[in-house]
């Protein structure tokens, strides 16, 4: 077989054309442990805290603990496939997750990988998990309210744009729930939301992802899902890709709101990890930096001052209590980083009132700032209100013979708590919520029987939407209460329309005792 010497030649140029005399440098380690999601190496003496680490594998790690000797590296995916004497290489690149536009709609694990199935996530745009909170003068008060939709939440803790609201109680009290609702409540709202569920079953987020989908919500929210089959440290980032997600869009001038579900799983998997590494156990074994943990995940939420475009990041963090115990380490630790708390009491969710929203222990330190001024004036003594029924109530157990004024402070008090009840996935929207409660201070259910008061309510909105919308319109659009007597006149012509049970049950009984009278004189 012959070859031509002008192939040859023409191959051996093709070659030179190609060739590259760069000298490529990684610096590699040797793995000389793995475990419970955990690895250290040695020979990586230039690694930086935080930094992605990637084993010969594939499979990514971050460096975690930088010792004098090796590096402890927290594993980020599936670790039964490194083994001792693995290589690991340093990447340069400090932890981060893909951001964008491109998210909303999706479910994606807390590295920015697709889990709903609906293909490839295209996006070139990252952010590190890790990022400085915004400076004291990068900040600007927090003053525009967030519209829950939750009539308790909205009338008695508003939260603000760029505030730090928390949500605690035992588990399956409706805490969750609230989340759903007040992300459900954001559409057409200009609102972006990140829901980061950490440590549930796969089945429970899945149904909260249907939720959103079927009320039109998903469509504005980025899904973060690190399940409870996860490894530990899959749930410890989790917040913090969450985070910068949501911060993409805040720096970009654009209203966040971030739901943390559950922190308290947050801290267990961040002590469970602190043991494997062999860091020094402190109060119920967490590490030292437990506290240091949540506040500079909670410290990035704010509403940054208008030279950085005006963007807000508002984060409702959950922590799940044992028995009530607001006083235990992790839920303290998050009370004193958070601007309030809404309080989920479980005797009150048994006893039938949802949300069971303790009025007594929760609060918000943003107060009135963050509310319309409609809100404010309509809502103004309903704590007080509220203090005063649960007082009389637990007196009136003791005692059969009670004065008329007691008898009638009872009577309103169940009103209240029967005006604040709401329903699963119904948010209100806030002219709704004022008209309701315009309707409760100013007496106009006083004589309406407590079993009908959640029909008056629903009843009073449709004839307020077909024949006052523009008094709707005027509280939404100026935030203030109608001038004069035209909502007065409007819910005074209602209530003469409203039959209760009682005068609904009394004319059926009317008429087919007429019908039956007829029947008889058609018989003679």
């Amino acid at each position: 077989m012959s070859i031509k010497t002008e192939e040859i030649s023409s191959l051996i140029k093709k070659q030179l054309a190609n060739y590259e005399d760069s000298i490529s440098v990684q610096e590699t380690g040797t793995v000389t442990y793995v475990g419970d999601g955990v690895a250290r190496a040695d020979g990586l003496e230039n690694a930086m805290a935080g930094e992605l680490l990637e084993f010969s594998n594939g499979v990514y790690g971050m460096a975690q603990n930088l010792e004098s000797n090796n590096v402890g590296i927290v594993v980020l995916g599936d670790f039964t496939g490194i083994r001792e004497g693995d290589t690991v290489k340093r990447t340069g690149r400090i932890m981060e997750v893909p951001v964008g536009d491109q998210l909303l709609g999706r479910v994606v694990d807390p590295l920015g990988r697709p889990l709903d199935g609906l293909g490839e996530i295209k996006t070139d745009k990252t952010r590190p998990i890790e990022h400085k909170a915004p400076d004291v003068m990068e900040r600007k008060s927090v003053s525009v309210p967030v519209q829950t939709g939750i009539k308790v939440i909205d009338a008695l803790v508003p939260i603000g744009r760029g505030q730090r609201e928390l949500i605690i109680g035992d588990r399956k009290t409706g805490k969750t729930s609230i989340a759903l609702d007040t992300i459900i409540n954001q559409k057409n709202q200009n609102m972006i939301c990140v829901y980061v569920a950490i440590g549930q079953k796969e089945s429970t987020v899945k149904a909260s992802v249907e939720t959103l989908r079927k009320y039109g919500a998903l469509d504005y929210t980025i899904v973060v899902s690190a399940s409870a089959s996860n490894p530990a440290p899959l749930l410890y980032i989790a917040p913090y890709a969450g985070a910068a997600m949501g911060e993409e869009f805040m720096y970009n001038g654009k209203d966040v709101l971030i739901v943390y579900d559950d922190l308290s799983k947050q801290a267990d998997a961040y002590r469970e990890l602190s043991l494997i590494l062999r860091r020094p156990p402190g109060r119920e074994a967490y590490p030292g930096d437990i506290f240091y943990t949540h506040s500079r995940l909670l410290e990035r939420a704010a509403r940054l001052s208008d030279d950085l475009g005006g963007g807000s990041m508002t984060a409702l963090p959950i922590i799940q209590t044992q028995a009530g115990d607001v006083s235990a380490y992790i839920p303290t630790n998050v009370i004193s980083i958070t601007d309030g708390q809404i309080f989920l009491d479980a005797d009150s969710f048994y006893a039938g009132q949802r949300p069971a929203i303790d009025a007594g222990t929760s609060v918000s330190r943003v107060g009135g700032d963050a509310q319309i001024k409609a809100m404010k004036k309509v809502a103004g003594t309903l704590r007080l209100d509220i203090a005063s029924y649960n007082e009389l109530a637990s007196f009136a157990q003791f005692g059969s013979d009670l004065d008329s004024e007691t008898q009638a402070r009872l009577a309103r008090g169940q009103r209240t708590m029967e005006v604040l009840k709401q329903g699963l996935h119904e948010p209100q929207p806030v002219e709704q919520q004022v008209v309701t409660l315009y309707a409760l201070s100013h007496s106009y259910l006083d004589n309406v029987p407590v079993d009908d008061i959640q029909r008056f309510e629903s009843e009073l909105a449709n004839y307020m939407r077909a024949n006052h919308q523009d008094l709707y319109d005027q509280i939404k659009s100026t935030g203030k209460l109608p001038e004069g007597d035209s909502l007065d006149k409007a819910i005074s012509d209602f209530k003469e329309t409203f039959k209760t049970s009682d005068q609904k049950k009394s004319e059926k009984a009317d008429e087919a005792s007429d019908n039956s009278d007829d029947s008889e004189d058609a018989n003679n």
